[in-house]
């Protein structure tokens, strides 16, 4: 995500803690370096992360990166499928929300 389509108070953060920010942001890329997984695995991984956890803007962020990378929207979301079985139908009606919101926004 580019540093003009944060949301504004990510934004807010970022400039009053550029330092926090920046090692956040180091955090998460050697976050991503640390084991065997591929890009397209570990965006699909962060999109159940966030709706396992019921962090709307983190699901929307993580379908954004997703797409980013090539992840097709059916992919998306068969994640939410998943959930079904693991967190509840409600849940999982709730990632579809989500990632609907994402794309609706594009």
């Amino acid at each position: 995500m580019s540093k003009a389509s944060l949301p504004k108070s990510v934004e807010q953060f970022r400039k009053r803690y550029p330092e926090v920010w920046k090692a956040f942001d180091q955090l998460g890329e050697q976050c991503h370096r640390a084991g065997p997984l591929e890009e397209k695995t570990r965006r699909l991984v962060k999109v159940a992360l966030s709706i396992g956890a019921g962090l709307e803007g983190g699901t929307h962020s993580a379908v954004r990166n997703a797409m980013k990378v090539g992840v097709a929207l059916e992919e998306v979301n068969q994640v939410a499928v998943l959930a079904i079985t693991t967190l509840g139908l409600p849940a999982a009606i709730r990632g579809f929300t989500w990632i609907a919101d994402t794309n609706r926004k594009r």
